[in-house]
């Protein structure tokens, strides 16, 4: 048994070792993601490190794709492509919880829930690092007008539909390895995308936005050409990493609802 613990805590370790090396996660991040993929490795063993593998491994590298055609939106977003603890906690804390829980109780409820938020995280991450490439601008959901790409509770057609895949991606890689049926499937793909639709809509109404005090663009960030800026709407403290963290959350609950119905 130990042996299998220390080839865990071996894996997860050199894992975190190569994104914070070649700037995936930052410092922080990386103590995070070793936190994240232990309580993942306690609860699901390999399926479950497998799982999340494939969601963080296909998010970064989508980050990194045609990644000069994005470098202008690390002067809108709060934070870069390199994932801090409140990213990695954002993303991966209910999977990680939810893994725990199987631990404790062998539910395939909590299960559910870890799938599901981690299809949600994967919907949000394709549709926002595929969506930002569109020859379009998206429009806001809130008026229907067209928006700066990036914005926040902003959709494109290219978005949604890269989103529809990654929550498919996660929902199809999870039925493979812990052998689920199709219903559960159809339950991972289509709540894991309603974790993105609800990010959206929160990210439209209550999240909170910026103007710069010197060049009087909008912006997510609290502090822009080396000055503070003045929140102009939605919540101050609820920014992108509490969003995302609440679509995760809402969205498998939602799951393990609709699911026990």
């Amino acid at each position: 048994m130990w042996t299998n613990d220390l080839f865990y805590i071996i894996l997860i370790a050199f894992i975190c070792f190569a994104a914070w090396h070649f700037a995936l996660l930052s410092l922080s991040g990386g103590a995070a993601a070793f936190a994240v993929g232990l309580l993942i490795a306690v609860g699901l063993g390999i399926q479950g490190l497998t799982v999340m593998g494939c969601f963080f491994i296909s998010s970064s590298l989508l980050s990194s794709y045609k990644k000069m055609k994005k470098d202008h939106l690390e002067d809108f977003h709060e934070k870069g492509s390199t994932r801090d603890w409140a990213q990695v906690a954002a993303n991966g804390g209910i999977a990680a919880v939810a893994a725990l829980g199987v631990y404790f109780w062998d539910s395939v409820l909590l299960l559910l829930a870890f799938c599901i938020s981690l299809a949600g995280a994967n919907a949000d991450t394709w549709a926002s690092e595929l969506g930002s490439l569109s020859k379009r601008p998206p429009f806001s959901i809130n008026d229907l007008k067209r928006v700066k790409t990036g914005t926040s509770g902003a959709v494109s057609l290219q978005g949604t539909i890269a989103g529809g895949f990654g929550a498919v991606f996660i929902a199809g890689i999870s039925t493979y390895l812990f052998q689920l049926e199709s219903r559960e499937f159809f339950y991972i793909a289509g709540f894991g995308f309603a974790g993105m639709c609800i990010d959206t809509i929160i990210g439209a109404f209550w999240q909170a936005g910026y103007s710069c005090r010197n060049c009087g663009k909008y912006v997510e960030k609290t502090v822009h050409c080396g000055l503070e800026t003045t929140r102009i709407k939605g919540i101050s403290w609820l920014r992108n990493d509490a969003v995302n963290f609440i679509s995760c959350l809402i969205a498998a609950i939602m799951g393990i609802i609709f699911y026990s119905g």
